[in-house]
């Protein structure tokens, strides 16, 4: 337990030297314990499990590029991602952990209490039991606050759930190394810091966000940012649309998908090819396809080889926000989700990869048409920005993987009535929708966790000027 956040970073810099990492970049021809499928050119292990790489075939997207063919993470296991809470002083602490991750742009963040896949933990790789697991795997020991089956980036996984748990515990717990205790509050403070809690624990923390009522509620005064903020997580919430309403707006957009994907072989997957190593596009843009060779001391297995994705540019992912009948409203938009298990989820208002919307990005069809509300997200003045933050996506599979992640409020002349893809909700209402799992994509969830952490004391956006 730390007195003050300056106690835990002093903690922090201490446990990420005591854990020594070496991140390898190797050829995908070469990765010890990996091979290329005879016959189909997909990236297999040699124990059959873990993952594959494998080629996916796109066809009715409703997108502006309609049909399209790109390689795929396929892992049918579900991991296990938990957070395990514990009273001290009347005080509820969520027990994490600094985690090395070979894909992480910084190398040592803050993971859950447990983070594993179903094949580590149990011990496909040969190495350590995963601490504290048993709380998770046995619930009856405590009470679980929330257990839902959650997606993950529906972009590289094909079909990826992982269970999203978190127990509150009576039990005497001892405090591993590389483990720590932190408050709500101070965990509000630490996610406004680039780069240091982990995309498992921000999909953790999104359904905790209903455990954490706002604290500045009483003393917000109705007409700021915060006294809307507060209104939009009372139980009435005044909201614009009721949950019926939602629920069937999520319905009509799943009828409307006439999204198909098939998996194909990597090897035959159009305008993608190994070259040095590597699996490329083509024309050199959106993600390539690489491999590495770790080695860390605080880890499961002191080593291991593995395939893993890099984007070639950062991503965007905002809400824009309205006042609405006194109430914040996010604008939320029904998202086809090219792999997700649901193929439809609620997603941020923007959700993309600037670069792929710019000149040249539809590869020599002329320019690709503007994302709807893009423009408005780029170019939204400093008072507008109410969280700006830059954070690493997850650090397992994908090789410095980052998203910018922001809130923006719109002008009061900002439309109401808006697209067939979009609606307005209240943070009380995505938190119903979350708690059920499915529903809310990984980066509508770690953009609900950062709004309902949000400090109590109003800040001045972290890294709004660099991130713009």
């Amino acid at each position: 337990m730390f007195s003050s956040t300056a106690e835990f970073h002093h903690w922090f810099a201490q446990a990420c030297a005591a854990q020594a990492h070496q991140v390898t970049r190797v050829p995908l021809d070469r990765l010890e314990g990996w091979s290329l499928q005879e016959g189909t050119g997909n990236l297999v292990h040699r124990s059959g499990r873990f993952f594959s790489v494998q080629g996916l075939d796109v066809q009715w997207a409703g997108r502006d590029v309609d049909a399209w063919q790109q390689p795929i993470l396929v892992q049918p296991e579900q991991g296990m991602l938990g957070i395990l809470v514990k009273e001290f002083h009347g005080v509820p602490h969520c027990l994490l952990q600094a985690k090395m991750e070979p894909g992480n742009s910084v190398p040592v963040q803050l993971s859950p209490t447990v983070q594993a896949t179903r094949s580590n933990y149990t011990g496909v790789h040969g190495g350590r039991p995963v601490p504290y697991l048993g709380h998770f795997l046995d619930p009856g020991r405590g009470r679980v606050l929330s257990d839902a089956l959650q997606s993950e980036q529906a972009a590289w996984f094909f079909a990826k759930r992982n269970r999203n748990m978190i127990v509150r515990t009576d039990e005497d717990i001892p405090l591993l190394d590389g483990f720590c205790w932190l408050t709500f509050d101070q965990i509000a403070e630490l996610l406004q810091i680039d780069d240091l809690i982990n995309m498992d624990t921000r999909t953790v923390l999104s359904g905790a966000v209903g455990l954490r009522p706002p604290t500045r509620a009483a003393a917000a005064d109705p007409d700021s940012f915060h006294g809307a903020l507060a209104a939009s997580w009372e139980p009435q919430g005044r909201p614009l649309h009721g949950s019926a309403v939602l629920l069937r707006h999520l319905a009509r957009a799943k009828e409307r998908c006439t999204l198909t994907r098939r998996l194909v072989p990597l090897a035959d997957t159009a305008r993608w090819t190994m070259h040095e190593g590597v699996v490329t596009h083509d024309t050199g843009r959106h993600f390539t396809v690489l491999g590495v060779r770790v080695e860390a001391s605080h880890r499961e297995v002191p080593g291991w080889s593995q395939p893993m994705l890099m984007p070639n540019t950062r991503g965007v992912a905002a809400f824009l926000a309205k006042r609405i009948n006194g109430a914040l409203h996010l604008l939320v938009q029904a998202r086809t989700e090219t792999a997700a298990m649901a193929r439809v989820e609620l997603a941020p208002t923007v959700q993309c990869q600037p670069a792929d919307y710019g000149p040249g990005a539809r590869d020599g069809q002329g320019p690709a048409p503007r994302l709807e509300f893009l423009d408005t997200v780029l170019s939204a003045r400093p008072d507008q920005i109410r969280f700006d933050t830059v954070q690493s996506e997850e650090g397992g599979r994908f090789y410095h993987a980052r998203i910018r992640y922001a809130l923006i409020e719109a002008d009061e002349d900002f439309p109401t009535e808006l697209p067939s893809a979009y609606t307005w909700m209240t943070v009380r209402q995505l938190i119903g929708f979350v708690r059920h799992g499915g529903h809310l994509n990984v980066e509508a969830r770690t953009l609900l966790a950062l709004l309902g952490f949000l400090p109590a004391t109003p800040a001045v956006p972290v890294g709004a000027a660099a991130h713009a």
